[in-house]
């Protein structure tokens, strides 16, 4: 993992306001928190817009590929 110095302007009441909510001590973690949540739902987003797009083999038997073979 490699880390970047930055100078970023941050509005400090939605800074402070994450870092009550996340209960997080410092501002550090509370942004690279948010950050991995921000990925995290963009990532589901992004599962959930294939929902119903996605074509499966209606003869498929699951309970068979479940067995295990001897």
């Amino acid at each position: 993992m490699t880390f970047m110095a930055t100078n970023l302007s941050i509005d400090s009441k939605l800074l402070d306001a994450a870092l009550k909510a996340g209960g997080l001590k410092t501002k550090k973690d509370t942004v690279n928190l948010a950050l991995e949540e921000f990925i995290k739902r963009r990532k589901a987003a992004e599962i959930i817009s294939l929902f119903g797009k996605i074509e499966y083999d209606k003869d498929y038997d699951y309970k068979k590929a479940r067995q295990r073979k001897i």
